[in-house]
C-alpha cells in the first residue's frame, strides 16, 4: 500500500514563501515519478511540478515557473516543493502524487495541504 503524507502548508503573506514536503512510503521511491498538483475552490485540479526517480527530469506548470522548486531526497523518501514569491492565486490543496516511471499515469495521491496566501 503506496501511502503519501504531505506536510508544511499554511498561511504566507503575499511575496512569501513556503516549503512543501510529501513522505513516500510503500513503493521504491528512488524509481517513482513524483509530482506535485493544485486544486483551488471552483477551479479544475491543475500540475505544478513534476521529478523523474533520479531528479533529473523536471516539468513545471507555467504558472509556477522562475518560483517554486521542486527538490527530492530519495535517502528519506520525500519531495519537496520549495514556494517563493507567493500570490494570492496559489492559494490552493497542493496534492502530492506518485507515477512508476516518468511519463506514466499518476496512480496514488495524498490527502493534500492547504496553502493560503493572503495579499
Amino acid at each position: 500500500q503506496v501511502q503519501l503524507v504531505e506536510s508544511g502548508g499554511g498561511l504566507a503573506q503575499a511575496g512569501g514563501s513556503l516549503r512543501l514536503s510529501c513522505a513516500a512510503s510503500g513503493r521504491t521511491f528512488r524509481a517513482n515519478t513524483m509530482a506535485w498538483f493544485r486544486q483551488a475552490p471552483g477551479k479544475e485540479r491543475e500540475f505544478v511540478s513534476a521529478i523523474s526517480g533520479n531528479g533529473l527530469n523536471i516539468l513545471y506548470g507555467d504558472s509556477v515557473k522562475g518560483r517554486f522548486t521542486i527538490s527530492r531526497d530519495n535517502a528519506k523518501n520525500t519531495v519537496y516543493l520549495q514556494m517563493n514569491c507567493l500570490k494570492p492565486e496559489d492559494t490552493a490543496i497542493y496534492h502530492c502524487a506518485t507515477a512508476p516511471g516518468w511519463g506514466t499515469q499518476y496512480d496514488y495521491w495524498g490527502q493534500g495541504t492547504q496553502v493560503t496566501v493572503s495579499s
